[in-house]
């Protein structure tokens, strides 16, 4: 959403779209997972008497419509991608099958993940961990609005430090925040890296070792 209050901003759309192009160019195949917070927030939502699962999938959509717009920005110059959705939408976009989103990936397309898990109570950082094992990716990258995992908020806490590194364990112990217990354990399960790093910064750059982030593993 940008600097907006909420919604898709076009021109962050298009500046995520121009980041992801360079990773492709490089020759790395890539996955997204989307969220959809900008749009709506299913579990904010339950504190003002909304169901739980209902808020969930109104989230899920959110996500879908995320999905659209950053296909649609990436096949404007030049990409080609695939929205796969954990819950039917047949009119816009494929139903998710692993088969289907691993043979678009062996073509050179994106496949973008929406809808979540297609499951209420589950984020799209589970989300994330669990197509990123169905796919038999290397790493998980986590770009978030920081350039990687800090003790605490460095917004509002001066004395808050960067890690480096971390182990999966450590990131449980500590309850860093920066992805769900479930996302973290199923990546620790399964043994993929997670590199958490800015959105905001050049990927293709972390992605060869340089710039700020930070690496979860064992």
């Amino acid at each position: 959403m940008g600097q907006d209050s909420f919604g898709i901003n076009p021109k962050v759309i298009k500046s995520f779209a121009n980041k992801v192009e360079e990773v492709v160019n490089s020759g790395v195949q890539l996955c997204i997972v989307v969220g959809g917070g900008n749009i709506y927030r299913g579990i904010s939502n339950t504190k003002s008497g909304m169901d739980r699962a209902t808020g969930d999938y109104m989230g899920m959509l959110a996500t879908v419509m995320n999905s659209l717009a950053i296909q649609n920005a990436m096949e404007q110059i030049g990409i080609q991608t695939r929205v796969q959705s954990a819950l039917p939408i047949s009119a816009v976009c494929e139903q998710y099958i692993r088969r289907r989103a691993k043979r678009h990936m062996e073509k050179g397309r994106v496949v973008i993940f929406a809808a979540g898990t297609g499951n209420p109570y589950f984020t799209t950082d589970t989300a994330a961990a669990l197509r990123a094992s169905e796919m038999d990716c290397d790493v998980i990258i986590k770009a978030t609005l920081v350039d990687g995992v800090y003790s605490a908020d460095p917004k509002k806490d001066k004395k808050a430090f960067k890690y480096n590194n971390l182990s999966y364990l450590d990131v449980l112990s500590k309850d860093l925040k920066v992805m769900d217990a479930s996302a973290i354990s199923l990546a620790r399960e399964n043994k993929i890296p997670i590199l958490v790093c800015s959105i905001n910064k050049n990927l293709n750059k972390v992605l060869n070792g340089k710039g700020s982030y930070t690496i979860i593993s064992d």
